[in-house]
């Protein structure tokens, strides 16, 4: 009875066992024709995936592989990806050994080169906005791609979304500062070879660590561990940002004793960039050390410097790009032979991140980190202290000035001529006559000095990061996370430019008591290094839970996802100062603001059939105001932005992807609104009191804007022949203003005797006044932009790429005071008795800039000489030399009605046109390296 048993038992377990259906193979390089580990294979359409083993073996034994013909995807970063056709049958074994894995060159040095170049990342840490590129580099999709290589030149940005519309992570910790809701890229700059491993989300679409935002979700994995052994050495070459690059790093691998390192060093440096008089001066240092404690548990620090210093160019009018060319920058001149700028950016903020690594189980992993981060931001400016701007292109210096009035006298024309002449020969700051200046004062105190502005912040993070496969249908996220900030925010005094000292006091005060940064030290002569005009703290904490289900199944996946925070800002002033003497105006603690956000998102991919598939997702979030919009005026007093609340944000979007073996697409469309957001802008105008002609620096306080971007973006890429690929993008958009939000101004001081006095010169007593924006685009880069490419990759280790791009639909931002009842109202509230509609409204038409195409190339090759690889990577960017507007804004010094008639009448040109930036002409990069 019991051989009975036995023998039915083995024929049971012999037929479930033949009904398995088996797809194995091996994975070898075919340059190297060795095994390739953790290269990823999945069967589309279907829940089945493995990795390659140390061997570069796989194999799928499941009874339920979906049967007939499939798709085989394998891709590993940096190699080519692989779409294999292939057959499944019942109770048979398919062997595919072996499958050929080519490196990618192209994608392999475009990330650890052109990535490295780019401006707009480089200057995201300022006010302006900003592309993302620098969230797209580790994406296949061909229309992220184009957005990260080629579009982020013209500042284009993906769905009308900027960095801080996105989240970047080291290890699982949240780079994003609390102060801008940006990260700071300068922090990391120079350290490429050793951020290769990206994991990058699309949109809101799941990720393991965070909820993420709308722009998407990069991970740099920069664990000692997660680094394949061996060192690479390289020396770059541009006409960019920088001039050259030098670059080594080395990676340990996994030791004996459980221990691994990784360690990096560069350098970058420039004595003029693109831009002329933009030096460049950054070190970078990277070490990683990772303990194996047991196979359970292991301990990684990562720790990063990368000091950098680095001039700053500025947007000109067109009078002066006709004068000087598009790389004119009137912040440096020559002192001594040698070039200096007067605007200098340093950052220098060192990190250190601490994570332990538990395996929980075979399926279940608890990852905890903890960040610290200190050092300082700085920025230099000239102070000069109410005298007249030294700066070669202030208006007063160029011909327009000399030429403003109607009809102009023989003596103007001379006047604007040698305006011009000595703007063309030289229209640089003259730092000999400000030396010059300082020494003929009577009180030896300087009337000219280099102002310092200063944020020296510490931040501490923790999170707690969870992941669970419940079982193959279901995977569970978490994160707990807390961060602290404290920003210390001062004027620095960098040089007194050969003075004794620095009155400090407000020029523009109208009375002796206005007129003191600080009410404790009245008439207080400052020196170099010495603290001085504004001095405060900023305080922000920040607890979030997040919480994700996903969902994957053989014909759909799908995830949803919850998001709970909490977020506190506080301000306290270390001064306090002559235009807010009142108790707690400026000095000590402001009011503690609190801020409760949540949010939800869900999304759907539902497999028609292996090759095509659709992809659904949506989301409702609120965020807190980020801490540079919380305070009108926060260098000076403690008032709180009237009627500020958390911002709403609603998100939609719906993908069609197409997978075949020769081609792949992805066509998009999307809908995003955001509501309650608020924006300060800081300005000097004519308009601060309506119409009179009183003249102020202002705070412009905008709340509850209201924005809506749509559009449809589509990426392909056809492998046509086995060397030669066909890629192509597309986005059209539109990113436009859907209400009329509130405006106010503050401001500390007034040019105008006339001007009836108001309490604490605080302008929020004049009331709000509506902002006429409805249906005015937002601008940041064009909405509309198209790509063609063409990429051949020889058999022989070499590749090059040709990508022609053209770009529309650009606009200036708009001045919000212009498009207030200040605009046409005159001093008696009535509008102007000049004042025509068809004229009013020519000179609200916001300015389209011009369409323009770029034309790029890159390249590069490879060989292998015994155990090294040597190669070269170049590119050129917009071959024909082609000028355009990369972005620009309206002045709002002359605000009125009557005055911008005034000055579009001008037949010279306006004193106070528009203000450009413009993108670079021919560039180059070219770097050589060798990796053993």
């Amino acid at each position: 009875m019991k051989f009975q048993f036995s023998f039915i038992f083995l024929l049971f377990f012999q037929l479930l066992f033949a009904q398995e259906s088996i797809v194995k193979g091996r994975i070898i390089g075919l340059h190297s024709n060795e095994p390739i580990s953790e290269v990823k294979l999945e069967i589309e359409g279907s829940i089945f995936s493995i990795t390659t083993d140390e061997y570069g073996l796989f194999s799928f034994s499941e009874k339920s592989l979906p049967k007939g013909e499939q798709v085989l995807r394998v891709f590993k970063e940096g190699y080519i990806e692989q779409r294999i056709p292939i057959t499944i049958e019942k109770d048979k074994t398919l062997n595919i050994d072996p499958i050929l894995l080519k490196p990618d060159l192209a994608q392999i040095e475009t990330q650890i080169g052109i990535v490295s170049l780019s401006d707009s990342e480089l200057d995201q840490d300022e006010d302006s906005s900003y592309t993302i590129s620098g969230l797209l580099q580790a994406s296949n999709d061909a229309f992220l791609n184009a957005a990260a290589y080629d579009f982020s030149a013209t500042f284009f940005r993906p769905r009308g979304l900027d960095n801080a519309n996105g989240k970047v992570l080291i290890n699982g910790v949240e780079m994003n500062k609390l102060y801008t809701g940006r990260p700071q890229w300068a922090n990391w700059g120079g350290l490429n070879d050793l951020q290769r491993n990206r994991e990058f989300t699309m949109g809101l679409t799941a990720n393991d660590h965070t909820f993420g935002d709308l722009a998407g979700t990069t991970n740099l994995v920069m664990r000692a561990s997660q680094y394949k052994r061996g060192g690479r050495v390289s020396y770059a070459t541009a006409n960019r940002t920088y001039n050259g690059r030098g670059m080594g790093s080395y990676r340990s691998g996994l030791t004996s004793s459980g221990w691994t390192y990784a360690l990096l060093v560069s350098r970058r440096f420039a004595d003029e960039g693109y831009i002329n008089g933009t030096l460049y001066d950054s070190n970078s240092f990277f070490l990683a050390v990772e303990k194996r404690l047991d196979v359970a548990h292991s301990i990684n620090v990562s720790a990063f410097y990368t000091p950098n210093r680095r001039g700053r160019g500025t947007a000109i009018t067109n009078e002066v790009k006709e004068l000087k060319g598009i790389r004119y920058n009137p912040n440096w001149g020559f002192q001594e032979g040698e070039i200096r700028s007067s605007r200098i950016r340093e950052v220098v903020e060192p990190m250190f991140i601490l994570s332990h690594y538990w395996d929980v189980s075979r399926r279940t992993t608890i990852n905890t980190n903890v960040s610290y981060q200190t050092g300082k931001v700085a920025n230099t400016r000239l102070d000069n202290a109410g005298n007249r701007n030294p700066v070669a292109n202030y208006y007063q210096r160029l011909p327009s000035y000399f030429l403003r009035f109607e009809n102009p006298t023989p003596y103007d024309y001379y006047l604007a001529y040698h305006a011009q002449q000595e703007f063309i020969n030289d229209g640089q700051l003259d730092w000999n006559k400000l030396y010059e200046a300082n020494s003929n004062t009577s009180d030896s105190l300087s009337v000219y000095a280099i102002q310092e502005d200063r944020t020296d912040d510490t931040m501490l993070s923790i999170n707690s990061i969870f992941n669970s496969r419940v079982s193959e249908h279901l995977t569970l996220n978490g994160t707990v996370s807390y961060t602290s900030l404290l920003s210390e925010n001062f004027a620095e005094l960098n040089d007194l430019l050969g003075g004794k000292g620095y009155k400090d006091i407000d020029a523009f005060g109208e009375d002796p008591l206005q007129s003191q940064s600080d009410l404790q030290q009245p008439n207080r002569i400052v020196q170099q290094g010495e603290r001085y005009k504004y001095n405060y703290d900023l305080t922000a904490s920040r607890f979030s839970a997040f919480a994700q289900a996903q969902f994957k199944f053989s014909r759909w996946d799908s995830y949803m996802a919850i998001l709970a925070s909490m977020t506190s800002f506080q301000r306290n002033g270390k001064y306090q100062n002559g235009y807010f003497p009142e108790e707690n105006r400026s000095l000590g603690l402001s009011e503690a603001l609190n801020f409760s956000n949540y949010g939800i998102k869900a999304g759907l991919t539902y497999k028609l059939t292996g090759r095509h598939i659709l992809d659904i997702n949506a989301a409702y979030f609120t965020k807190a105001p980020t801490l540079r919009n919380a305070f009108a005026n926060v260098r000076q007093n403690n008032d709180v932005v009237d009627n500020l609340v958390s911002e709403v944000v609603q998100s939609a979007d719906v993908g069609y992807i197409l997978r075949l073996p020769l081609l792949k697409m992805r066509v998009t469309g999307y809908y995003i609104n955001f509501q309650d957001q608020t924006d300060i802008g800081f300005f000097f105008t004519q308009n601060a009191l309506g119409n009179s002609e009183s003249n102020a620096f202002v705070q412009e306080i905008v709340t509850g804007i209201q924005k809506q971007n749509t559009g449809i973006e589509l990426g392909f890429e056809a492998q046509f022949l086995p060397t030669f690929k066909l890629k192509g993008a597309a986005a059209v958009g539109q990113y436009l203003y859907t209400t009329n939000p509130e405006l106010y101004l503050a401001s500390d001081d007034f040019d105008d005797p006339e001007t009836p006095e108001i309490e604490g010169n605080d302008l929020f007593n004049l009331g709000k006044r509506e902002v006429f924006l409805s249906y005015y685009h937002v601008a940041g880069g064009p909405e509309r932009a198209y790509q063609l490419g063409l990429e051949y990759s020889d058999p022989d280790f070499w590749w090059v790429g040709v990508t022609t791009n053209y770009f529309s639909n650009a606009y200036a931002d708009i001045s919000n005071l212009r498009r207030t009842t200040d605009f046409y109202t005159d001093e008696d509230g009535l509008p102007f008795p000049e004042y025509d509609k068809d004229t009013a409204r020519q000179l609200l038409q916001q300015e389209e800039f011009d369409p323009y195409i770029l034309v790029n190339m890159v390249g590069g090759k490879s060989w292998r000489v015994k155990n090294y690889y040597v190669g070269f990577f170049a590119s050129v960017n917009n071959i024909l030399n082609t000028e355009y507007k990369t972005g620009g804004f309206e002045d709002s010094r002359r605000a009125s009605y009557r005055q911008q008639l005034e000055e579009s009448n001008r037949k010279h040109g306006p004193l106070f046109g528009n203000r450009y930036f413009f993108g670079n002409g021919t560039t180059y990069y070219i770097n050589v390296y060798v990796r053993f």
